[in-house]
């Protein structure tokens, strides 16, 4: 049989039961100092018992003013390794691998939640300044953020702190680390002409550009244990066709690039640099067609993200060689056991049994 949903993903020295995967989603729900809750557990413990192959935490702060709000979660720690311990434990025991975001939200930090209005915090409000490859705030609609231009002083510490946050994942019990250059945060700040304006080796051409994330992926992967894997994540496009911008062929041409660096898998996603981004129609697989060119570039594996809400849309993903796993958001909000229902749509049950606590509902 050629590969499916239900097949087994074999990386490096890791094999996931199936090619499901939770995407990374921002909960907000930190009560204090980044520090996993009971919250943390139960949302990513539930998507593990519902049957996915990987469960990846939401982006996860390798600095305290790396993080998107004051609710973020956060790695910085020993303290923030020994609170996120239980959780991949747990997802673990559930026969998921559990995997972990590292990140640094960059000119997008210091805001309020969505819920609250996604604002810039200013100090007297728990806020923070923040910092990006030029000094160029993101642009919000209800005021700015102050930003300040990293140093080269400031890069090495970035560089540094992805590594400490690395090795305390590992210690934590995480079997995957995905370096998270997407969104229009810190790493995918450094990619886009738009946000790096850097006359230094960290800016320029593309070769500049790119050096801050290649490194970041080389760092990680020297102390990441060499039978687990790394991933990347990254926006295929900043959807700003109108101006000098990060495009589909520039990731493209950064795939092989980070493999080399030692990037097992390219996360394929887009957007999220500017607010003035024109994102197409938003319908089913709308960023697939991305993962496909990636994969074209690169042998390492890809993975596709946006629009995915169907057993048999994932499976097809998988069957027709688009992508080597299919991520899944939204849906997964809307149904933790998503994984679990495909296998039950595609008639393969056999290979996706629901918790023993949980048959009487289904048989």
């Amino acid at each position: 049989m050629s590969d499916h949903l239900f097949g087994s993903l074999s990386i490096r020295g890791t094999t996931v039961r199936n090619r499901v995967m939770v995407s990374p989603m921002c909960q907000y729900s930190c009560d204090r100092d980044g520090l996993a809750t009971d919250w943390h557990e139960v949302h990513l413990g539930s998507r593990a018992t519902g049957g996915a192959g990987i469960v990846m935490t939401e982006a996860t702060a390798v600095e305290p003013r790396g993080r998107i709000s004051p609710h973020d979660l956060g790695i910085w720690s020993d303290d923030h390794a020994d609170a996120l311990a239980p959780v991949a434990e747990f997802v673990s025991e559930r026969g998921a691998t559990p995997a972990i975001q590292l990140a640094h939200a960059g000119r997008k930090a210091s805001k309020t939640r969505p819920w609250d209005g996604s604002v810039p915090l200013q100090p007297d409000e728990g806020g923070w300044e923040t910092v990006a490859p030029s000094a160029s705030p993101y642009p919000y609609d209800d005021g700015e953020a102050r930003t300040r231009k990293l140093d080269r002083e400031d890069v090495e510490e970035v560089k540094a702190n992805f590594v400490a946050a690395a090795e305390r994942a590992i210690d934590a019990g995480f079997e995957i680390a995905e370096v998270h250059a997407a969104h229009g945060y810190l790493l995918h700040e450094f990619l886009s002409p738009v946000t790096n304006h850097r006359d230094d080796e960290y800016g320029g051409d593309f070769e500049g550009r790119t050096r801050l994330v290649r490194e970041i992926v080389s760092a990680v992967r020297e102390v990441w244990p060499g039978d687990l894997p790394v991933f990347v994540r990254v926006s295929a496009t900043d959807w700003l066709p109108d101006r000098e911008s990060w495009t589909v062929e520039d990731t493209a041409r950064l795939a092989p690039l980070l493999a080399d660096a030692g990037a097992d898998l390219v996360d394929v996603s887009a957007g999220g640099l500017h607010p003035d981004q024109r994102i197409p129609s938003a319908g089913p697989n709308y960023q697939v067609p991305y993962a496909e060119r990636v994969g074209e570039s690169t042998e390492a594996l890809v993975g596709a993200v946006g629009g995915i809400n169907e057993a048999e849309q994932a499976d097809a993903l998988i069957r027709n060689d688009r992508a080597d796993l299919a991520i899944v958001g939204r849906e997964h909000l809307r149904d933790p056991y998503f994984a679990l229902h495909a296998a039950e749509k595609l008639g393969v049950e056999d290979e996706a049994e629901w918790p023993i606590q949980y048959r009487r509902a289904v048989q």
